[in-house]
């Protein structure tokens, strides 16, 4: 169960967050529990929750180790940093600033070789559903962007999928439109990497995900974990999904 907070929280709000929330999941044993601050309070967020369930994530990483790229940051800064994990292709990297499924790739092989666990997003745009073009676009960014792994790279990383359509906008897939991209998805690892790897797979959803419909979404088979955005933003919302 993932938090993602974009561009927001100081150091300070991130300290109070995790002061406030450590104590309503400290009993939890059924998930991994992951939160992503951004840059400025990763260091801080990790020396908060060592010892605690909780582990940190980045929200993106370059894919070079060092060089003149003003502005970056390499996965072994954010390893040093304590992340454990690291946003990979959320789909406002991917519309807003145009990252290609290449540089997610790239950036995905970065991500492991420095020990981070990649979390992958894919998503299709509400054109795109509406064309029913969905399980292609699906199809174009699981192969680009993870489908040239190998096999053991491949077995390290969660994929979170995010229709875009649902991200901030208070729409929310249904628990089956979620479980039906989930199935499409985790069919494509099994072509790719082979039945038990595919089943091994943790897909995580992620899209307006809140207290009120974790539990349906959660229902379904298919559906491994959450990647939350806003509701993650307060201790006792993320709690309560973190607890469902």
């Amino acid at each position: 169960m993932a938090g993602n907070w974009k561009m927001f929280k100081t150091i300070a709000e991130t300290t109070q967050f995790i002061v406030d929330f450590l104590p309503l999941v400290a009993g939890v044993t059924h998930a991994d529990i992951v939160i992503a601050p951004p840059f400025t309070a990763v260091a801080d967020a990790a020396r908060k929750t060592a010892g605690s369930s909780v582990a940190v994530a980045a929200q993106d990483l370059h894919w070079e180790k060092q060089g003149a790229f003003t502005g970056e940051v390499s996965a072994a800064m954010l390893a040093e940093a304590g992340a454990r994990y690291v946003i990979i292709g959320h789909s406002e990297r991917r519309h807003i600033f145009g990252e290609t499924d290449d540089q997610v790739f790239q950036k995905t092989r970065a991500a492991l070789g420095a020990g981070l666990t990649p979390i992958v997003c894919v998503g299709e745009l509400l054109a795109e559903r509406e064309a029913g073009a969905t399980n292609q676009v699906l199809a174009r960014q699981f192969g680009g962007s993870v489908g040239g792994l190998t096999l053991q790279e491949f077995t390290a990383i969660i994929i979170a999928y995010e229709p875009v359509w649902a991200i901030g906008t208070g729409k929310v897939a249904t628990p089956e439109i979620a479980a039906e991209a989930h199935r499409f998805i985790r069919s494509e690892a099994s072509a790719k990497f082979g039945k038990d790897t595919a089943n091994a797979l943790r897909i995580l959803y992620g899209g307006s995900v809140k207290p009120d419909n974790v539990r349906g979404l959660m229902a379904q088979p298919e559906i491994d974990g959450t990647l939350v955005g806003g509701a993650s933003l307060d201790a006792k919302s993320f709690a309560a999904i973190v607890n469902f």
